[in-house]
């Protein structure tokens, strides 16, 4: 009976020490020593189970819900990891950096397989992300950029081409006022200080724009991407005199053009008449608000990024190489467009 006992305890150490969750079911262990059968024949008994292999964890810091487009990019994310069969441990950071720290380290600690990061700003990332490198865990970026000196810091970005959404809405403008004469006066709705998308659709935008001499930006502020910002900000846009006031608004995404058109309306004018307005993301919201006549073009700014993510999660464990940026396919919308784009969205 010892020489049972030891053999079963060897078997037992043996399966809990595999990566997998169980790979053998033993038969029942004889009670007395007269039911013993042979060593070898307790052994045919058994039963081999497949193996169940370890579910891939990742750690997603996602920096708000400031719109329908980062509500947008969450759930796909969610939805991609149970299709996937991927844990997710999500953790809002509400706009803070500091929040973001904080849920990487904690990522850190649970020993996840990777980290998704959807940074607030594009600065100050390095020792943060040197930790994760310590630690052996690979990093995504996704959506917006980080501004590091160390690429391999980080795997991969997978997200928007913001510099050329801000093109996009340079050259509707352009084109649009091709034969307008005298002084054009554009005003800027920005996203947050500092974050990528309000860095590169400025950039993009002004490139295009500065090919006209009687085009320049007579306003230009932050609004932090949300609605009530854009609806104080252009409030104070709209405080000069009527010969000053500007004829195109750029707005950094929809939840702040949705604001300036309240704040317009309120000053008696008509937006996409006497304020030409052009946003980024593409909400259904947004281009019911198109073909109503009151934005005159949406930039497509694509928020369904999870199932990407989850692959570039897969191929990081499998020991894949993956490209350093992956940029999803995405368009401009006019009034013509806008109804039949609505039936499409998901957001």
């Amino acid at each position: 009976m010892a020489s049972w006992l030891l053999c079963i305890l060897l078997l037992l150490c043996l399966t809990a020490c595999t990566t997998y969750e169980s790979e053998l079911k033993l038969p029942p262990v004889p009670t007395t020593d007269e039911s013993l059968p042979s060593l070898e024949e307790w052994m045919q008994s058994a039963e081999y189970m497949p193996p169940l292999k370890k579910s891939i964890v990742v750690g997603f810091s996602q920096l708000g819900t400031e719109s329908a487009w980062r509500m947008a990019n969450t759930t796909s994310i969610q939805d991609a990891a149970k299709e996937s069969g991927i844990t997710l441990i999500l953790k809002n950071a509400e706009q803070s950096q500091t929040k973001q720290f904080e849920a990487v380290r904690s990522f850190i600690r649970q020993k996840v397989d990777v980290i998704a990061i959807a940074p607030v700003v594009e600065s100050g990332w390095d020792d943060i992300l040197q930790e994760a490198k310590r630690a052996g865990i690979p990093v995504i970026i996704v959506d917006r950029s980080v501004d590091v000196q160390d690429s391999s810091l980080f795997v991969t970005t997978i997200g928007s081409d913001f510099y050329e959404e801000g093109v996009k809405a340079g050259k509707y403008i352009r084109d649009r006022l091709r034969n307008v004469p005298g002084t054009i006066r554009v005003a800027e709705l920005q996203g947050t200080s500092g974050s990528t998308p309000s860095i590169q659709r400025g950039e993009g935008f002004r490139s295009i724009l500065a090919e006209r001499d009687n085009i320049f930006f007579s306003q230009s502020a932050p609004a932090d991407f949300t609605e009530d910002k854009g609806r104080q900000v252009m409030n104070r846009f709209l405080q000069v005199p009527k010969e000053e006031r500007a004829q195109v608004l750029f707005a950094h995404n929809d939840e702040m053009a949705f604001g300036a058109i309240q704040a317009i309306q309120k000053a008696g004018l008509k937006p996409g008449e006497d304020i030409i307005i052009v946003s980024v993301d593409g909400s259904r919201k947004a281009l019911r608000i198109l073909a109503d006549g009151q934005i005159n073009a949406v930039v497509e700014c694509n928020p369904l990024l999870g199932p990407q993510l989850m692959q570039a999660a897969k191929e990081i464990i499998a020991g894949r190489t993956l490209p350093k940026r992956m940029v999803p396919r995405e368009d401009i919308f006019t009034q013509e467009s806008a109804s039949r784009e609505m039936l499409h969205r998901r957001f």
